[in-house]
Formats: structure tokens, sequence, C-alpha cells
């Protein structure tokens, strides 16, 4: 079947990642281009870097200089062009049970980062977004990942109500989280293969898109805590279907 919510076509140029985990992942990641790495003598020591690599030794003043100020860069910094765009067919298409979260313009980049660093330990197939009202790939998003931006694909649609059509036609439960909802989370899952869907901090789902979800579900908390940070909520999700999956 032809997929046609397609995912946008990055634009811009280089970014700088910094920190151990970003990038050591980058390295990783064949699918990343790495053009420069500027390092300190000592934490050249501790990272083993391709020969076709270009490497300048820094000072912790020069990358300091380079990066937000205070970034804790522990020494490194890396010189990358963003990864090539993932399709959400190409997803669909792998008809693999792993969850797919879905994060409806939730923009703060600490956040994703978070989200994504969930996503890997909760074995999620992807997080998707809408390309407007969500962050670009950033070195922010990278250290805030520690790593998980290099290994779970990350898909920027056009519309994320015609995604989700596509994700119910490809036979995944959609979720939305709502914290005014009626059912808990575990009652509204079921046993299909399962795509979470969250709003952002305050505004919660947009209604469109709420209405593009097969049931609507909060998360059990005590009553004195209105909600959670939507980094939490989604890692405490994605938790509970890891475990019921590993229940199965």
């Amino acid at each position: 079947m032809a997929r046609k919510n397609r995912s946008i076509k990055k634009t811009g140029g280089g970014l700088k990642f910094w920190g151990r985990h970003a990038v050591e992942a980058a390295l990783d990641n064949p699918r990343r281009v790495i053009k420069k790495i500027s390092i300190t003598r000592e934490a050249l020591t501790t990272l083993e870097i391709p020969s076709d690599i270009a490497v300048v030794i820094s000072d912790v003043a020069d990358l300091g200089r380079v990066i937000p100020r205070d970034a804790p860069h522990q020494g490194m910094v890396a010189d990358v062009d963003p990864l090539p765009d993932i399709w959400l067919g190409d997803i669909l298409d792998k008809q693999s049970d792993r969850p797919l979260l879905l994060l409806d313009q939730v923009t703060d980049p600490h956040n994703v980062g978070a989200i994504l660093r969930s996503a890997a330990a909760f074995d999620a197939a992807a997080i998707i977004t809408q390309d407007r009202h969500a962050p670009p790939e950033s070195g922010v998003v990278a250290k805030s990942a520690s790593g998980a931006l290099e290994t779970v694909p990350w898909i920027r649609v056009v519309n994320l109500s015609r995604a989700l059509d596509e994700i119910a036609d490809a036979g995944y439960w959609r979720i939305g989280l709502d914290g005014e909802a009626t059912d808990e989370l575990e009652t509204a899952m079921g046993n299909s293969k399962l795509a979470l869907v969250m709003g952002a901090e305050g505004e919660g789902l947009r209604q469109n898109v709420a209405a593009h979800c097969d049931a609507l579900a909060r998360l059990p908390m005590h009553p004195r805590m209105e909600s959670l940070n939507v980094s939490n909520a989604a890692a405490i999700s994605l938790y509970a279907e890891y475990t019921r999956k590993r229940g199965e």
C-alpha cells in the first residue's frame, strides 16, 4: 500500500554535538556524517576516532565558545550533519509489534531528548512529530537523549492526524494520553500493537489529534499531583507497554 504522509526534508547547516554519550553514539552510527571532532588532549586518550574524521586539539575554553554557555561538553564537540530522513511508511512496512510514540506540539528540546532516551530504554519503534511545533535535531536534543538520538528513528510528518490514520491502517491501537480521561492506561491498552499519543504540557492533545485516537486514557496518580512532565509521562507509558509485552 502506498504511504502518502511522508516525512519532511531537513534543511540547514551542520550541527554541534557535545558530551561523551552524544559524541560516542554519533561515532557508532553509520548513518551519521561527522565532519570534525574538537577535543582536549586528555579526552582524546579515551575516545576512538576513525582516521578519516578530522580532529582538532582544543582547550576547554575553546570548546566552551562554540556551544551554549555552561553546556557540559566533557572535553569534546563534534561537527555533524543532520541524519537522513526516515519515512513513516518504512517503519510501518516493517510490521513490528513495538510501540510508536507520537508527540503533539511538544517543543522543548530537553523533553524530546529525554523522551528519545525512554523510547530507547523501552524498545519503541520510533517517535513521530509534526514538522512544525517540534524542535529540530540539535546538540541539546542529542545531549538530553544520551545517545538515543542515534538509535531511535525520529520521523517528522506534515500532519499528525493523517499519520494517525496510516498508523491505524497498519493495525495499531491508538491511545491518546489525557489527564481528564475516564479510563486508566492499563485498561485502555487492549491486545493490539500500540501507538501512544502525548500532548504538550499545559495544552494537552489538540482536539483534532484526540479525535483520531481509538481511546483516551490517563495515568493513575495521587490526587495531590495534577499532571506530570511530558517526558516523565512518556517514560511511564512506554514502561507500561514494555512490561505488558514481557508479560505476554
